[in-house]
């Protein structure tokens, strides 16, 4: 179903989909419905909005227009999408949605865009030399990327 979807034509992802205009509509208005005055745009604009609007329709097919709307509602209560660079709202803004719409309404509202990482994945891909090492924290003993022998980082001992 998906493959070859060119998400450039809307209009014809949208169809592929399976989401008619008058459903399309419908998700629009409920999306503005939730949303302060500018952000639609940036939603209904966005390259991934087939996708959104199919999920959006399929829940609105399970559990009508109320279940999309707690969906939704979800992007009202968690802001923190509007943190950040104004040049990257659009990208945090697809992402709640994307969240909002795939948890149910009644799960904790954590934001898709909080990664959250292993605090030892984070320092084995770490270029930090010992004697950087974070107050109180135990400096590592050998670096995270190995580094060539001085003479190869030079361009001694190649061949040319």
């Amino acid at each position: 179903m998906l493959r070859g979807l060119d998400l450039g034509d809307y209009a014809q992802a949208l169809e592929r989909l399976g989401v008619n205009r008058l459903a399309h509509a419908a998700i629009v208005g409920a999306v503005k419905d939730v949303l302060p005055e500018t952000q639609p745009g940036l939603l209904v604009g966005s390259r991934q909005r087939p996708l959104l609007a199919h999920r959006m329709d399929q829940i609105r097919d399970q559990g009508g227009t109320g279940l999309l709307a707690a969906h939704l509602a979800r992007l009202k209560a968690e802001t923190t999408w509007k943190d950040g660079p104004s040049s990257t709202t659009g990208g945090r803004l697809v992402n709640a949605t994307l969240h909002s719409l795939t948890t149910p309404p009644s799960a904790s509202a954590a934001h898709a865009s909080r990664v959250r990482a292993s605090p030892t994945a984070a320092r084995s891909r770490s270029t930090t030399t010992p004697a950087a090492a974070a107050p109180g924290q135990q400096a590592p003993t050998e670096a995270a990327v190995p580094r060539p022998p001085a003479a190869d980082r030079t361009g001694q001992g190649r061949e040319a």
